[in-house]
């Protein structure tokens, strides 16, 4: 092994070699989860939503990261990633291995789902197969739910080609001869109202009990009906993806809130990026689908099946099979909450660590709920990411402000996606008299904190509640998640400092206990890696987050590699960093979990002098998390809980041989996955130890 003694000997390590894509890295996730939707042991109806799954988040990497290479490639833009792939070159990658996926997802869909799907029962019907009862009840569907919503757009000068929504569902259709002007166009477009649904059951008593058509179908079979006295040659699906980047300059603008309300009426005709088309699409109507978007070959994409797999998640709902699902499961409490004492004289005994979605999230529900209803509670402040207007900590907040409570909300209103519901949340709260502050200009506060101040017997003593995940009930039952409720008054007391940084104006907060990018978070990082690698093969460091790319963190944690410190990394999704390079990563492992829930959790371990460190997160290790977020890193000072993090969240992940992938140096992954139906699995082994309601605290 080369030695840090004699730097001479070193691989350089900003070898453009030594770094992978992190687009193609971010496509290297979604056919982890595909395999889930080919995995005969996962249940099937789970199999489909893993499908749906792949769709939902290659939309959104079409919408986001895809759109970002063709406005670099467009505009000649920006500099070389760290993999040294030019704007062009990338396109070509990137869309080379998305038309494989999208390829391989068609034939799981139409090879190996949908039969599966019918041996129990469980049929969708395409037109050729339908009974003559089903095809009258297809017709009168047609002319009463379908019919009135449909607006036929013939293309000629008064009429020029309508603005496509994005992922809207379209078709194109063939026509042959005149209409009653003498008028002739050969194409016409009709758009699929977003309010009807894509899946449609038929009635039990003309079918079987769970037999359904596609929307596209029943347009199909009766597509004759807006066209009048024409012949209808040809009708084929296309549906386009477009650029779905906010551009807003927070810096002028005089509202944020309304710029944003301005610049969301726009996103669904933004640039498009992506057309897809069905197989039975014929090489003239898509070229001229691609030259009226100023398409690319290479950016069409003709599909085996219907053009949005997403919308077949609807088809779980309807399906009363929960045979074909994963096993419900109540999430456990620990002992201490199951006490008819209120959660303050809990935490002033001592910190509670809560890891979801096998743990309940209802504490944390309880502490604002019991926050909002106690006479001795003045205030409360909270950051809200991503939630919901239905929440129940949001009306905690809400009943709060309605009982005279001084109550703070900093909501992120350009969460990505979730700025419109944002936006609403932010009027609601307002309403009642909740202060809502919109965050920091040009960074995003991703932070998760909830601060309680409340009057007791020697002066205000603050409660806090500080998380690695967003305060959503659907992402608190199937995202993984730390939480620690505690009232340590050096963490609250940065807390507060925190809040009063966020909403107020000012230098960076000198905290003595939490880490806070964009300011002390990446530093701290590096000195920490910095210190195991200076303790050679004494050092040890396991990083779990969602994504790996910050070039400096890699750099340094290939010197620790370098140096001989064992380093153990549980990236999720994009990870730019190779493992087992000669001289450079043989000491790194990668390793990502794929399974039932959504790994989210962020835990830092620098464990190598005995002493170890262990902090959450709510900051990937990435470029935006680190300088362009507010971000927090909560340190575990607890001996116990400190043990039992290291041991649930990720000795266990590395022991993982059931839902994990082990990357390659090339960037691809390996299955890990043993073929015993005794495989261990540190999902299933948390359900096990929390469903059953141990304490585990």
């Amino acid at each position: 092994m080369a030695s840090l003694s004699d730097p001479a000997t070193l691989p350089a390590l900003n070898d453009p070699s030594l770094y992978f894509n992190r687009d193609l890295s971010i496509l290297e996730f979604n056919r982890r989860v595909l395999a889930l939707a080919d995995d005969e042991r996962v249940p099937l109806l789970e199999r489909l939503r893993f499908l749906t799954i792949v769709s939902s988040n290659l939309d959104e990497f079409f919408e986001v990261r895809f759109a970002g290479v063709m406005q670099r490639r467009k505009y000649g833009a920006g500099p070389l990633g760290l993999d040294g792939l030019g704007p062009d070159e990338e396109m070509r990658a990137v869309s080379r291995v998305a038309h494989e996926i999208i390829a391989a997802q068609y034939s799981c869909l139409n090879d190996r789902l949908i039969p599966a799907l019918a041996a129990e029962g469980i049929h969708l019907l395409r037109r050729r197969e339908w009974k003559a009862a089903q095809r009258r009840w297809v017709a009168e569907y047609f002319r009463n739910e379908v019919l009135p919503l449909l607006t036929p757009l013939s293309l000629d000068p008064a009429h020029p080609f309508p603005k496509v929504q994005n992922k809207g569902l379209n078709f194109a259709i063939v026509l042959e001869g005149d209409d009653a002007y003498g008028r002739h166009s050969p194409i016409a477009i009709v758009q699929a109202p977003r309010i009807l649904p894509r899946i449609i059951q038929i009635p039990r008593e003309i079918a079987g009990p769970t037999d359904f058509v596609f929307l596209s179908s029943v347009i199909h079979e009766n597509i004759a009906q807006l066209f009048p006295g024409l012949e209808v040659k040809g009708f084929y699906q296309f549906r386009v993806t477009r650029n779905s980047e906010l551009f807003v300059d927070e810096e002028e603008v005089d509202n944020l809130l309304d710029a944003i309300v301005d610049e969301l009426s726009t996103r669904p005709f933004g640039e498009a990026v992506r057309l897809e088309v069905a197989n039975n699409c014929p090489a003239n109507v898509y070229e001229y689908l691609l030259r009226h978007f100023d398409l690319p070959a290479e950016n069409l994409y003709t599909l085996s099946g219907p053009v949005n797999l997403s919308r077949m998640a609807a088809i779980i709902d309807m399906v009363p099979r929960p045979d074909l699902l994963y096993s419900p499961f109540v999430p456990g409490l620990p002992d201490r909450c199951l006490r008819s004492e209120e959660i303050f004289a809990q935490l002033r005994r001592g910190s509670l660590l809560l890891h979801h979605p096998y743990q309940s999230f209802t504490p944390i529900i309880d502490f604002v709920r019991q926050a909002a209803a106690d006479p001795q509670v003045l205030g409360i402040k909270q950051t809200l990411y991503r939630t919901t207007s239905d929440s129940a900590i949001v009306q905690a907040l809400m009943d709060a402000a309605v009982a005279g409570k001084q109550v703070t909300a900093v909501i992120e209103l350009k969460a990505r996606f979730d700025e419109a519901n944002n936006i609403r949340l932010a009027e609601e709260l307002e309403s009642v008299g909740v202060q809502v502050v919109y965050g920091v200009v040009k960074h995003k506060v991703h932070a998760k904190m909830i601060l309680v101040l409340r009057r007791e017997e020697d002066g205000i003593r603050l409660y806090g509640h500080l998380g690695t995940g967003n305060y959503h009930p659907r992402n608190a039952r199937i995202y993984t998640d730390f939480s620690l409720l505690t009232a340590d008054p050096g963490i609250t007391a940065d807390m507060n400092a925190l809040f009063m940084h966020i909403t107020g104006i000012g230098q960076a907060p000198r905290l003595k206990h939490l880490l806070q990018s964009p300011f002390n978070l990446f530093s701290a990082m590096r000195e920490r890696i910095a210190a195991e690698t200076a303790l050679g093969p004494r050092g040890r460091i396991i990083i779990r987050v969602n994504a790996l790319i910050d070039p400096d963190l890699i750099r340094d944690l290939y010197q620790a590699s370098q140096a001989g410190v064992q380093v153990s990394l549980i990236v999720r999704g994009a990870c730019a960093l190779r493992p087992g390079i000669p001289d450079v990563s043989e000491n790194i492992r990668v390793v990502s979990i794929v399974g039932r829930f959504l790994e989210h959790s962020r835990v830092f371990f620098f464990g190598g002098n005995g002493n170890p460190e262990v902090w959450i997160s709510s900051a990937d290790w990435m470029g935006r998390n680190l300088f362009r977020r507010l971000e927090v890193a909560v340190p575990i000072r607890d001996p116990d809980l400190k043990k039992r993090i290291r041991r649930e969240a990720l000795d266990y992940y590395l022991q993982d041989h059931c839902n994990a992938w082990e990357m390659q140096s090339d960037g691809s992954y390996r299955s890990l996955r043993q073929m015993d139906s005794d495989c261990f699995s540190a999902q299933q082994s948390l359900l096990d130890q929390y469903a059953r309601g141990s304490s585990g605290d």
